[in-house]
């Protein structure tokens, strides 16, 4: 498992500092250091929230030479096309990110160029990858989870970006409210309040 390091300088608890390389994005890392086979010079990146959508993006235009457009399947749609013009002309590729629900472009002349483009995909984790992304957010709060955290939780919760994230701000919610290491205690009592009772006991 490896990870991408960010260009940004004081990450927040809500934005993790690297990007967690594993199957569910490994195609969108190799697609962003290949822009040059780029149809158009244009790709599409599509994900579930918090999947690293816009850390993609923050790296690619950083690194790459290339723009980003970030969320722009909520963004105007003129100004979207007046961009994809500007990187055709100036000869640099144009990432851009949407959500993973699909984007109804209205423009027929917008419409056209995003259905040529390079359409990426960020998966779901899987255990090694949910596992590490567990580690990472933990790591960035400062949270020690405690030994067999990832190997106890993962088979045992939704598996998502979001609920990673999430059953780490829990876990250490608890760790300071009760003023104690995240021990296996803190661990069913966080995955019962970010799954549920029923679905904690199912899992």
């Amino acid at each position: 498992m490896t990870q991408i390091a960010l260009p940004l300088s004081h990450p927040g608890p809500q934005e993790p500092a690297s990007i967690v390389v594993g199957d569910g994005n490994r195609r969108v890392v190799e697609a962003l250091a290949a822009s040059h086979d780029w149809p158009f010079g244009t790709a599409l990146l599509a994900g579930p929230a918090r999947s690293g959508k816009s850390l993609f993006a923050s790296w690619f235009a950083s690194h790459t030479g290339g723009g980003a457009l970030d969320d722009a399947d909520i963004r105007d749609e003129t100004e979207i096309f007046h961009a994809w013009n500007r990187a055709r002309e100036d000869g640099y590729p144009l990432l851009l990110t949407i959500s993973g629900d699909g984007w109804e472009i209205a423009l027929p002349d917008l419409k056209s160029r995003m259905g040529a483009a390079l359409q990426l995909e960020i998966g779901p984790p899987d255990d090694e990858m949910g596992a590490a992304l567990m580690l990472s957010h933990a790591m960035q709060r400062g949270l020690a989870l405690g030994d067999g955290a990832p190997a106890y939780l993962i088979p045992r919760m939704e598996r998502s970006y979001g609920a990673i994230e999430r059953i780490v701000g829990e876990i250490d919610r608890l760790s300071l409210e009760r003023k104690q290491p995240a021990t296996m205690s803190i661990w069913r009592d966080a995955l019962e309040a970010v799954q549920g009772p029923e679905q904690a006991r199912l899992l």
